[in-house]
């Protein structure tokens, strides 16, 4: 049976080109809260590579091949996981954060969770892949070269990640 509450165990991918320009994306639910894709695990099962291809391809439309499974209704013309990056441009960086929950999502999980553990990881794309946002979660897109990116996440673990990014582009 899948949880009721989110898994305190979440995935925070970079999305970045090689000239080190990032893609954030503006929350809905939070308007002028700009971040990286980042998501929980849905299933305890699941792997940290899974969760990443997954949330980016929720997030953006990209689809991270031979890792996500696409829904049947992707082959019938919506448009979405039509922008496919290899499993080899998906980097997990051997970085974990953990970091308090802030209250205004702690709902979302079990009674007593304050804390989640964040893993990062870096995906390469190509400046021009097409973005396609899921509108429920994100309504903009942008992307900036990597200082400031990081200077515009209102997450502090989003921004030191963002910074870290020269040191995982070769």
């Amino acid at each position: 049976m899948e949880p009721i509450f989110k898994i305190p165990e979440s995935v925070l991918v970079v999305i970045h080109t090689i000239d080190l320009e990032v893609l954030l994306i503006e929350r809905a639910d939070k308007p002028g809260f700009w971040q990286s894709v980042t998501g929980s695990k849905d299933r305890l099962s699941e792997s940290l590579r899974e969760t990443a291809a997954r949330e980016v391809n929720e997030e953006t439309g990209i689809v991270i091949d031979d890792i996500v499974t696409l829904p049947e209704n992707d082959a019938t013309g919506t448009g979405r996981g039509l922008m496919t990056v290899p499993a080899n441009n998906l980097c997990d960086w051997k970085l974990s954060n953990i970091y308090e929950i802030y209250p205004v999502w702690r709902n979302r999980y079990a009674p007593g969770v304050t804390h989640n553990t964040e893993h990062v990881f870096g995906l390469l794309v190509p400046r021009a892949i097409p973005i396609t946002l899921a509108p429920r979660e994100h309504v903009n897109y942008l992307w900036l070269p990597y200082r400031e990116a990081a200077d515009k996440c209102f997450s502090p673990s989003n921004a030191e990640a963002i910074l870290l990014l020269p040191r995982h582009v070769s």
